[in-house]
This record gives C-alpha cells, structure tokens and sequence, in this order.
C-alpha cells in the first residue's frame, strides 16, 4: 500500500457490519446525554469519506452528514476550524439544530445552508482535516480512511477530471495537506481505521473492514515531495 510521507499502515484488520462499526463508535463515546454524538470522518482525497458517512447514516436512524467542504468553500484549504466550532459544534454541543450560511456562500450568492435538524441522534462530520488537534474536545469519536493512493488518485480522476489546472489545484491543495497532516497525525488519533479502496474480501453493501488507529511513525524525519507539483 502506498501512503503519503509519514503516515503508518494500519495492522489488525478484520472484517465488521455497518451496523456494529456504529456501535462501537457509540460506545466510544458514553455518557452523551441531550445532543447527538459528534463523529469525526477523515481520509485523503478520494478515500471514500462521502460514501462511507451515507452508510453509516443508513443503518444510524436519525443521523445527519456535515461536509466540511460546505466549510471550507472559497474560504482555506485547512483554516477553518474556528468557524466549524463556533456555527456547527457549539450549537450541537448545546443541542441545537445547525441553520448556518458561511460567509463565501454569502458573498458568491451560493443557495442553501448547512444543516443539521435538532433531535439528531448521530452527526457524521466528514471532510480531510477534521481529525486534529484543535477539534479534539468537540469530536465525540473518530475515523480515518486508510487506502492505497495510487488508487485515491485513480478516484480523483475519475470524479474531478484530469485536466492542467486540476493538476495544479491538486498540487496546490498537496502543498498544505501534506505538513498539515504529518503534523496531526489523524491515522494516530483516529478511534477506528476503516480501510478505503482498494481494500476487498467483504461485502461492500454491509461490512467494513477496520483496524485500531496506529501509532506515530518512527524513524528519522521525513522529506515532504508534493507529486505532479514541479520541483
């Protein structure tokens, strides 16, 4: 399996239902009591974080999905942790329902909010950067989606296209994803490894297959090369 400069490949893999990875992601979390558990999903690029919150929103009733992307919109690639908290976390850590208009969508005339109901039992937060430091005490649980990148690549192809200037807003978005996540480690943090694609031998409509987090890489320091970037 391939992986991004320091990241550790997940051991102990074994094979769960949907349903009984929801489990233990509730009872990660005990004691949760007049809100909905805030569950962090986190993963590169085409790890599957999307398809995989929809999954575990199917067998979780009452569930709701927040896409940090809906966050990040025209506003920082990773620098917008204070705004998740303060307009999505805090009101669902008081038990609020979640009616919030970023300000790029605001200024860019983009309809809609992002949304959360109150009542939620479960919400799925997904997104590449969710998993870190800052948002520790706001994240009732964790996962990170582990995968081979040559076939997360492949994904990205496939979905965004493979044109120059998507070659270059990967680049771009490397340039910051990769000493942000050597940093946070999220693969060390996270309460549950969920392996992406390729990964097979389960059935894809009901089970996952999952590993505890790993540890912090060993060794001497590594050297951050961004791929197709130049230089």
């Amino acid at each position: 399996m391939r992986l991004h400069p320091g990241e550790t490949e997940a051991t102990g893999r074994r094979t769960v239902t949907v349903l009984d990875a929801v489990r233990q992601l509730r009872a990660a979390s005990p004691g949760v009591n007049g809100r909905p558990r805030v569950i962090a999903i986190d993963g590169r690029g085409g790890a599957g974080k999307t398809t995989l919150a929809e999954r575990l929103c199917g067998v979780a009733p009452d569930s709701a999905v927040v896409h940090t992307d809906d966050i990040a919109w025209n506003h920082a690639c990773f620098d917008w942790g204070a705004v998740l908290v303060e307009n999505v976390l805090r009101p669902l850590h008081r038990g609020e329902s979640v009616d919030f208009r970023p300000d790029a969508w605001i200024a860019h005339d983009r309809p809609g909010s992002v949304t959360v109901p109150a009542g939620a039992d479960f919400v799925w937060v997904e997104g590449t950067g969710i998993i870190r430091e800052e948002l520790a005490p706001w994240l009732d649980a964790s996962v990170w989606m582990q995968g081979d990148l040559d076939e997360q690549e492949r994904l990205l192809a496939v979905r965004d296209g493979d044109s120059p200037e998507q070659r270059e807003h990967v680049a771009n978005w490397l340039r910051e994803e990769l000493p942000f996540m050597l940093r946070e480690q999220p693969w060390a943090r996270a309460t549950m490894i969920v392996a992406g694609p390729p990964w097979t031998g389960h059935d894809p409509d009901t089970e996952l297959t999952v590993a505890p987090p790993t540890g912090p890489p060993t060794g001497p320091p590594v050297e951050l090369r961004v791929r197709g970037a130049g230089g």
